[in-house]
């Protein structure tokens, strides 16, 4: 649940912003897969969402799906494969299509694990066509991606390497699947992602991480959720560190970070940029959230009870209450 952005709209403070979303193997298989509902949804209309995946199928039945919303924000499915290059590449299809890849299933050791043969093995191969990101987003005349979510099952850096110049134009968050053993045979894995990214100048927020057991063992440990095979891992621009991208130190830049950061799950790193841009940039009504930030901590009984004001942050933004 978000913290600070449903006080910022209700402020206007976000009137002049517009935050979009690329989604890349965009297959809705949960709520938490929709960009549209929930806290995203606070950014509508001013939200644009781009969605990808292999699978036509799956872009036509979000399409069909957003037309019966008649929805207030723009959203597009688009049936394309994202990799590295513009070219032909095989699609491996599995079992569950959603476990499909540009790298072929490592069977032998997937096979080990509980409840991963069903969804991971391969069921037949395809040829398909794939393009990039930079090169969609410069057909489309697309400057710029707020933030960006990859799940393609162990190709994931080969999406973020086709996307190396709509990254530098000022890409604030990531978030994106990580394997952390060879699923598929000669993928990339979380340390080669990592060092890509923090080259990027992405740090490393969090990891939502998944486990299996051995298959054969009838006994599991009560301590440990057996070994550690993949995650989702979220990454968010620094704009307060020293030599950071100028591109992503714009005011309006890191007001849309804030907000990003709130909707993650991460509030106090949006108050901490919050904090930032009205103590720089306060005097510019734009960019000045004291207001914000007293209201929205106002909410938390046992911060009011402690007394707000001998909080260090509210201390700080004090002198910006009356500009």
């Amino acid at each position: 649940m978000s913290i600070f952005v449903k006080s910022l709209k209700e402020q206007g403070l976000l009137d002049q912003i517009h935050i979009t979303v690329c989604n890349v193997g965009s297959r809705k298989l949960s709520s938490e897969d929709d960009y549209g509902a929930g806290a995203w949804n606070l950014f509508a209309p001013n939200l644009t969402i781009y969605g990808f995946d292999a699978d036509a199928d799956a872009c036509e039945a979000a399409e069909a799906e957003l037309e019966l919303k008649q929805i207030n924000w723009t959203e597009k499915h688009i049936p394309l494969a994202l990799g590295k290059s513009v070219g032909e590449a095989t699609l491996y299809v599995t079992k569950h299509p959603m476990c499909s890849s540009l790298y072929p299933p490592n069977e032998a050791y997937t096979a080990r694990f509980t409840n991963l043969p069903e969804l991971c093995n391969l069921d037949f191969t395809i040829e398909i066509e794939t393009t990039t990101l930079d090169s969609f987003c410069n057909t489309e005349e697309i400057n710029t991606i707020d933030f960006l979510q990859i799940d393609v099952q162990g190709a994931d850096l080969q999406v973020l390497e086709g996307a190396s110049e709509i990254l530098k134009r000022g890409v604030l968050g990531v978030q994106v699947e990580v394997e952390f053993s060879h699923i598929y045979v000669n993928q990339p894995l979380f340390a080669d992602v990592d060092v890509f990214l923090r080259g990027h100048g992405f740090t490393l927020f969090d990891l939502e991480t998944a486990y299996r057991h051995r298959a054969r063992s009838p006994i599991a440990s009560t301590q440990r959720p057996g070994q550690l095979l993949w995650g989702n891992a979220y990454y968010l621009q620094d704009p307060i560190r020293e030599n950071a991208n100028l591109q992503i130190k714009e005011p309006a830049k890191i007001l849309k970070l804030a907000c990003i950061a709130d909707v993650l799950g991460f509030p106090d790193y949006a108050l901490e940029l919050l904090e930032y841009l009205t103590v720089e940039y306060g005097v510019n009504a734009e960019y000045n959230f004291a207001h914000t930030i007293i209201e929205s901590l106002s909410n938390f009984p046992e911060l009011v009870k402690l007394g707000l004001d001998s909080l260090a942050v509210v201390a700080n933004i004090r002198p910006f209450l009356n500009i």
